[in-house]
Parts: structure tokens; sequence; C-alpha cells
């Protein structure tokens, strides 16, 4: 797995939106939060476009991003937000030049398109919040943002959680999204779970569509040879009239009750305002005890 080097003060950042619309009043503050840390802020050429409910049209959003990936001024590559369409483009990328000039790719939620393509093609990156989401963040998770980037440390503690199955494992962390990893099984963005720590996370599904994907994601093989699971953020589920009978823990532990790996659920990380940085690909420890949960990366 390669690693992206250190980011440094009075190195570029760029802010793309690979998805959704955005607007400035939008992406103003956490503009200001990013030159307040040293960082000169690069925004993509066609970011405050607008397609519908889309930042540009694909071939937009696709030039913006090759743009920020082949300039190697650019240290960098924070996605403004998530939302729906970073699948579009995903395919009409060359991603030679990341390769060979590692650089972070930074986000969470549709941005899983990247993260688990990336995995594939050996390029670690960062799940973490995204500047639509600075106002409401908690402080402790731009820190969590700020201390990953400049590769200070990234070191997570959070509570126990009645659901969790204690132990540790020693592994890469891979994963994001729930329902963008379900839409890319089987294609070339597929992720490889073998030997890894899964990290899922999900907002306003059903809570039949969550048993539904992780079904499909058991049938793909997915956590048969996981070392352990890491669960975010499990926000405003929804239920039918007729209840399905068991929230999102109850039915996650429900699909993976036959395997022997730690689990932790209620990790700060998702669509959550304390959403904490997770660095992707490299190699972490997770200890799941009775009291608290840690998670180590290392740099």
């Amino acid at each position: 797995m390669k690693i992206p080097r250190n980011i440094n003060v009075g190195d570029k950042i760029g802010i793309i939106s690979p998805a959704r619309k955005i607007s400035f009043l939008e992406l103003s503050p956490a503009i200001k939060i990013l030159e307040s840390w040293g960082l000169k802020v690069i925004l993509a050429e066609a970011i405050f476009e607008e397609d519908h409910q889309f930042s540009a049209t694909i071939a937009k959003r696709t030039s913006s991003l090759q743009v920020m990936i082949n300039d190697n001024s650019i240290k960098a590559i924070l996605c403004a937000r998530g939302g729906y369409g970073t699948v579009q483009i995903i395919d009409k990328i060359n991603f030679t030049n990341l390769q060979d000039n590692p650089k972070w790719i930074i986000g969470y939620s549709d941005i899983t398109v990247l993260h688990s393509h990336l995995h594939q093609l050996g390029v670690a990156t960062i799940h973490a919040t995204m500047p639509v989401n600075f106002q409401s963040n908690t402080n402790a998770s731009l820190q969590s943002l700020q201390q990953t980037i400049f590769r200070k440390k990234n070191i997570i503690t959070c509570t126990a959680n009645k659901y969790n199955i204690l132990g540790s494992a020693e592994a890469e962390v891979v994963g994001g999204n729930l329902s963008i990893l379900y839409s890319l099984l089987g294609s070339e963005s597929d992720l490889d779970t073998t030997g890894k720590i899964l990290f899922i996370e999900d907002l306003d599904e059903y809570l039949y569509h969550i048993d539904r994907m992780m079904i499909n994601l058991k049938r793909n093989g997915k956590f048969k040879y996981l070392k352990g699971m890491i669960i975010g953020g499990m926000m405003d589920m929804k239920d039918n009239p007729i209840q399905f009978g068991r929230n999102a823990h109850e039915i996650i532990l429900s699909n993976v009750e036959e395997y022997n790996f730690p689990i932790c659920f209620g990790f700060p990380s998702g669509h959550i305002d304390d959403n904490r940085s997770i660095i992707l690909g490299v190699k972490s420890t997770l200890n799941v005890k009775e009291n608290d949960v840690n998670l180590s990366q290392y740099l």
C-alpha cells in the first residue's frame, strides 16, 4: 500500500465536489479553517457550477478531479461533500499519477467510491469529515482531520457499547458507507476485505435494506476472512408500519454471528457531528475491551 507523504504548513490542498452541488456560502467557513491551519486552498475550476443536483456535468466533474490528481503541487484533495455522483466519473479518471505520486484523497459517504477504488489500486486514503460539515462538526472531529493530514498521530478512543464483541485485531482498515460498498459489488472498485478490519456506516436507510445489504456482502464473502469490524454511525434508520423487529446493530450482529472477530459498535465516524478521521489502508490495531475501544493507526 502506498501512503501519501505528510502535509506541511504552506502546502496546497485542493477542494473538489465530485457529486452534489455546493455553494460558496456553504464552503467559505471551511476555507477559513483550512487557511488557519496554514494551508493554501485551491478550488476546482467548476466547483460552483450546477447541473441539476450535481456540482457540474459529468465531463466537468471528471476534468476537475483529473486536474487535481495531475497537479503535483497540490498535496491533498478534499471532497467538499457527498450526495450521489462520484460513481458517474470513477471509470473516466486516470489514476496513474496518483499511484506514482500519492496524495491524500479525503471525504466520506459517496466518497467511499474513491476510497474503495483507490484501495484496489494500492493507495491509502482518509475517511473524514468534509467542508460542508465543518460548521456542525465537533472540535474533536476537526482536530482529528487536522492531526491526520499533518500525520501527527491517529488514535481514537470511544466508550464501550453493549453490542460489542471483545477482542483485538491488527490489520488495515477498509470500507466506508455501507450502501456504497453494496453498490460497488462486482465492479472494478469492489473492495477486497481479506485479512482486513472492515468499517461501515450509513444514514437514512430502511432496516430491511440494512439486512439486504449485509446478506449480500456476506454472500460475496466479505466477512469470511475479516480480522475485525468497526460500526460507525447508523443514523436515522427507517422502518415500515409492520416493524422489522431488530435495530441496525442487531441486524449487523445477526449476519456476522458465525464468525470469530472483534466488533466495535458506535464508533465516532460517519454521518455524525463527531466524525473522526480513519486512515484507510494503513496498519492499524483495534482493541475492543470491556470498558472502552481503541483504534491506533501507524503511518
